[in-house]
């Protein structure tokens, strides 16, 4: 992505031009996707602002220089930040558990970057698709002495997933589970 930074750059500019007016004319599937697409593509500008000398997106402090709090980018007419987006945006106004799985913290234990933009004509199976990866990733979820041991996204933002034994029972094939009841 370092080297394509001009290309990521004219992006960005791109996603800065939108306002809120023509951003809230857009269906919703489309502001979703749009807000994916701004959330991934500023983490990875902000992380190519110190790559190669950055082994964590933490480096940036947690506290003064938070990276998701930190107001560095425009977007739909206001200064803006990745908790902005997420918090403030995704999760108050969209109520999609699943958009977890699309969303890159730019972190190992976090859900992969997609290879693709999000696009509102195929949102509904692409969030689809990110979660049966995430929820199939073994390294990050997995059956351990019949107990279901899960990603800490499930506690941080335990609200979008309630009930978790619902979310759980329906991805449970994705998760390994045999008869589709989690384990407790």
């Amino acid at each position: 992505m370092a080297r394509d930074r001009a290309a990521l750059q004219a992006y960005l500019d791109s996603l800065s031009k939108v306002g809120e007016a023509e951003f809230q004319g857009w269906p919703k599937a489309e502001q979703m996707a749009f807000l994916i697409n701004a959330y991934n593509a500023y983490t990875v500008e902000k992380i190519l602002t110190r790559y190669p000398r950055i082994r964590s997106i933490r480096d940036f402090g947690r506290f003064f220089g938070n990276p998701f709090k930190d107001e560095f980018f425009t977007l739909l007419g206001g200064k803006a930040s990745l908790d902005g987006i997420e918090h403030g945006m995704l999760r108050k106004n969209y109520r999609e558990p699943r958009l977890h799985f699309a969303l890159n913290w730019a972190s190992i234990g976090w859900p992969m970057l997609r290879e693709e933009a999000y696009t509102a004509e195929r949102l509904e199976r692409q969030l689809e698709e990110q979660t049966v990866r995430f929820l199939s990733d073994r390294t990050r979820n997995r059956l351990a002495g019949g107990r279901l041991e899960v990603s800490p996204i499930f506690d941080w933002c335990k609200e979008d997933f309630a009930p978790r034994e619902a979310f759980f029972a329906r991805y449970a094939a994705a998760l390994g589970i045999a008869g589709g009841a989690p384990p407790r």
